[in-house]
C-alpha cells in the first residue's frame, strides 16, 4: 500500500493540471467570444464616426426625416446614395431601409410563431415519442437549408406562381388555419370509437390528408370566388378600391420564405423548454379536473415561458439579419409602405449589394458602416434581452415553486 502512494499522489497532480488546463482554455475561449464581438462593435462605430465629425459631417436627424425630393411638392423618404446621371441630388434617407428590415421580420414572425409555436407544443406534449424522436431531428434539419437557396425558391417560383394565382394564394392563407380547426372540431363530434381511430398524438399524420384536400378545394374554387366577389381582377380591385398597388417580389412572399427559414430555429428552442417542464405539474392539473386547454394554457406554457420568449426573441434576431432571402426576393425597392403587397429593401440586402461598390472612406461608404452598425446594435440588444428575460422569469418561477 505504501508504494502505491507515490504514484496515486502523481496522477492526482496530473488530473488537477488537467482539469485546471481545461478551465484555462474553456475560459479564455469564452473571454475570446465576447472581447471579438465587443472589437466588431468598436470596428463598425469608428468607421462611423467619421460621418457626423468634420466639416462634411452629416447630421444624425436628417438621415430618419423625409427629405425635398425632384418632382414631390412634399418632402419624401428616400434612399438614393449615389446618382443615376450627372446632376442628380443623393438622399440618404436611412428610414425606408430601417423600415424594410422591420417589415420584412413582422410578416416572417406572423408566419412563423404561430406555427413553430403549435408543432412545438404538440411535439413537446402531445405526440408519441417514437413518432416525436424521428419526426424532430427532420424539422431541425431543415434550418441547414442555405438562405440562398430558399431566397432563389421564393424569388424564382412562389413569387411568380403568386403573382398569377394571388386570389388563390390570399384563400389559402385564409382557408388552411380555417381547415385545421374544422377538423379539430369534426374530430369532437365524432363518435368514441372513430375518435380513438383519431388520437390527438398522431393528429400531425392524420391532418394532412385533410388539409391537402383543404388546399385543393381551395385551388378549384378560387378563381370562381375571384369571379363572384370581385369581377375576375383582384389586383385591379385592390388598386381602386383599397389604393393597394401589387408588385411581383413582395413583402408577403419574403414574410413566407423568411417565416420557413425561421421556424426550426424557434421550434427547436420552444420544444425543448416544454419537453423540459416535469410531467408531473401537467398530471397534477389533470388530476385537480383541469381540462387539456386549461393544463396548457395555465400551467404548462407559463412554466417554460422564459425558453419560448428565448425562442421568439432568436428568431426575431434571425429575421432581421436574413439577408439573401430578402435580397431575392423583395425586389429592392426602398419604400415606406404598410402594403403587405410592394416591395421593400432592407439593411442588409442593401450592405450586400451596394459595398462592393462604394468608395472606401466616402459618405455611402461608412452610411453602409451605420446600417452594420443598426443590425449589429439590434441583435446584440435583443439577445442580451432575451436573455435577461428569460433568466428573470426563471427566477421568478423557481421563487413561486418554493413558496409552494
Amino acid at each position: 500500500m505504501n508504494d502505491l502512494r507515490p504514484h496515486l499522489t502523481l496522477r492526482l497532480r496530473r488530473r488537477r493540471v488537467r482539469d485546471r488546463l481545461a478551465t484555462l482554455l474553456i475560459t479564455a475561449g469564452g473571454v475570446g467570444v465576447v472581447v471579438s464581438v465587443l472589437a466588431i462593435g468598436v470596428f463598425l462605430a469608428l468607421e462611423v464616426v467619421p460621418l457626423f465629425l468634420g466639416a462634411d459631417a452629416l447630421d444624425a436627424r436628417e438621415l430618419w426625416r423625409p427629405q425635398p425630393v425632384e418632382g414631390y411638392a412634399e418632402p419624401q423618404y428616400r434612399w438614393r446614395p449615389e446618382p443615376l446621371v450627372e446632376g442628380d441630388t443623393t438622399h440618404f434617407g436611412m428610414a425606408p431601409l430601417a423600415w424594410g428590415t422591420l417589415k420584412a421580420a413582422l410578416w416572417a414572425m406572423l408566419f412563423a410563431v404561430p406555427l413553430a409555436l403549435g408543432a412545438a407544443i404538440h411535439s413537446a406534449l402531445y405526440m408519441p415519442r417514437r413518432l416525436r424522436a424521428r419526426l424532430k431531428p427532420t424539422l431541425e434539419l431543415m434550418e441547414a437549408l442555405p438562405g440562398v437557396v430558399i431566397g432563389f425558391v421564393a424569388g424564382m417560383l412562389l413569387a411568380p406562381w403568386v403573382e398569377r394565382h394571388l386570389a388563390a394564394a390570399l384563400l389559402l392563407l385564409v382557408m388552411m388555419p380555417l381547415g385545421a380547426l374544422l377538423a379539430g372540431g369534426g374530430r369532437a363530434l365524432l363518435p368514441v370509437p372513430l375518435r380513438e381511430r383519431l388520437p390527438l398524438g398522431w393528429a400531425g399524420l392524420w391532418l394532412m390528408p385533410w388539409l391537402v384536400l383543404v388546399g385543393i378545394a381551395t385551388l378549384w374554387l378560387a378563381p370562381l370566388a375571384e369571379a363572384t366577389l370581385v369581377g375576375g381582377d383582384l389586383r385591379g380591385w385592390l388598386a381602386t378600391t383599397l389604393g393597394l398597388d401589387y408588385a411581383a417580389r413582395n413583402a408577403m412572399v419574403v414574410g413566407l420564405a423568411m417565416g420557413f427559414a425561421v421556424i426550426p430555429g424557434i421550434y427547436a428552442l420552444a420544444e425543448d423548454a416544454l419537453a423540459g417542464v416535469p410531467d408531473s405539474l401537467g398530471e397534477g392539473a389533470q388530476a385537480l379536473g383541469a381540462t387539456r386547454w386549461q393544463t396548457l394554457w395555465k400551467v404548462m406554457l407559463p412554466a417554460a415561458a422564459p425558453g419560448i420568449f428565448s425562442a421568439i426573441m432568436i428568431g426575431a434576431g434571425r429575421a432581421v439579419g436574413e439577408t439573401m432571402i430578402v435580397l431575392m426576393a423583395s425586389g429592392n425597392t426602398a419604400l415606406m409602405s404598410l402594403n403587405p403587397l410592394e416591395g421593400l429593401r432592407s439593411l442588409s440586402a442593401t450592405i450586400a449589394i451596394e459595398l462592393p461598390e462604394a468608395a472606401a472612406g466616402g459618405t455611402h461608404y461608412r452610411l453602409l458602416f451605420l446600417a452594420a452598425l443598426l443590425l449589429f446594435a439590434f441583435t446584440f440588444l435583443v439577445n442580451t434581452l432575451a436573455e435577461g428575460v428569460r433568466t428573470r422569469l426563471r427566477r421568478r418561477y423557481r421563487r413561486l415553486e418554493g413558496g409552494a
